[in-house]
């Protein structure tokens, strides 16, 4: 377990998050690694401004993309409401944010509006379809980037956990899958605010929690992946995911990070090798490797991340939030906190957010 306090760590995985938005603003989407080196040189270190014409375009170094934006609706929501409404949360969604877009990509707060908020955007504002029947197909991390939170509020109750995220998750991307990963990433995040290790055997603690039913994942081995015993029945799949393997992704990528016969360098090389590309698949491997790389050293998780180009921003928040994790806010760096719009009160909202954790 890890030495610092359990909401040290919370608010580390909160700020963590907001960092990594942040520092992706500038260089969100160069998938053409040689025209980033060009337009940001060879390593970007700090905070930048997007360039025109980029997908950020008008923003300032430091500000948050509108990811950011939403994860901070859902941390305001869950400070002020002292749980998870996802009625507030609708609310603050169709009064502070859906007014402000118009439907196409480059619109609203942050600059970008995503695929799933377009898509909700169409189904609530022009269909005026009711919350519940907004879901769309998109395979990226939207609704992780902002669902960390919840996993922070109930990394401690990690049923409700599971229950929170997948309920908000299905607001805007309904695909099992895609909500399925999502969860694994949140109950991941869970178990890191608790303090357990990203190693080898963080998939192990997390079966256990699905053995005790507190994640709902399907499952047909015995402890440590072994076979079933002869006779013994297919457990119920009714409310379970397909199957666990979401669940065990992370503790293969903390292995690989440590392998010495495996070495990716430099460590920005991550997003050639588990891809540049938005989806899912490609996202949460790459966060994986680099938080369990660097568990002790927020600075390089994040510069790392960014300097791989593609979806950086997704990777750096990914990423952020589960480094922010492991070493909590008092050790983030303070030049990424000084550097960050609004730092403060975000701070703020985040300490209050671990705070909660201990309630139900």
């Amino acid at each position: 377990m890890s030495d610092t306090t359990i909401r040290d760590r919370a608010a580390g995985a909160v700020m963590g998050a907001f960092i990594g938005d942040a520092m992706g603003l500038g260089p969100h989407w160069y998938y053409d690694l040689a025209e980033l080196r060009r337009d940001y040189g060879e390593w970007i270190s700090d905070y930048t401004d997007p360039r025109p014409g980029r997908y950020h375009a008008g923003l300032k170094a430091g500000q948050l993309s509108q990811a950011g934006f939403i994860l901070k609706l859902l941390l305001s929501s869950l400070v002020e409401r002292g749980r998870y409404d996802e009625a507030d949360f609708c609310r603050r969604m169709d009064t502070e944010l859906l007014p402000l877009l118009d439907g196409t990509p480059i619109c609203g707060p942050g600059g970008y509006t995503s695929q799933s908020i377009r898509e909700l955007w169409r189904q609530r504002v022009e269909q005026k379809l009711p919350w519940g029947e907004t879901g769309g197909h998109a395979d990226t991390t939207e609704a992780i980037e902002r669902t960390l939170v919840l996993a922070v509020r109930y990394a401690l109750h990690p049923a409700k956990l599971a229950g929170a995220i997948a309920d908000n998750t299905i607001l805007t991307q309904n695909d099992d899958v895609i909500v399925s990963m999502t969860v694994a990433y949140g109950a991941v995040l869970g178990l890191l605010v608790q303090g357990n290790p990203l190693d080898e055997h963080l998939s192990g603690r997390l079966m256990k929690l699905v053995q005790k039913g507190e994640l709902p994942f399907h499952a047909v081995t015995s402890e440590n992946l072994q076979p079933p015993r002869p006779g013994a029945p297919d457990p119920p799949r009714a409310g379970k995911f397909a199957s666990p393997d979401a669940l065990l992704t992370p503790s293969y990528m903390a292995a690989a990070a440590v392998d010495l016969d495996i070495r990716i360098e430099p460590a920005w090389k991550v997003s050639l090798v588990y891809g540049m590309p938005c989806a899912i698949y490609h996202q949460l491997p790459a966060a994986y490797y680099l938080a369990a790389r660097f568990h002790d050293d927020f600075e390089s998780a994040l510069l790392h991340a960014v300097n791989g180009g593609g979806q950086n921003q997704a990777r750096a928040m990914l990423a952020g939030a589960l480094v922010g994790a492991q070493v909590g806010l008092s050790r983030i760096p303070q030049r990424f906190l000084d550097g960050l719009a609004d730092s403060v009160p975000l701070c703020r909202l985040a300490v209050e957010l671990a705070a909660q954790m201990e309630n139900p």
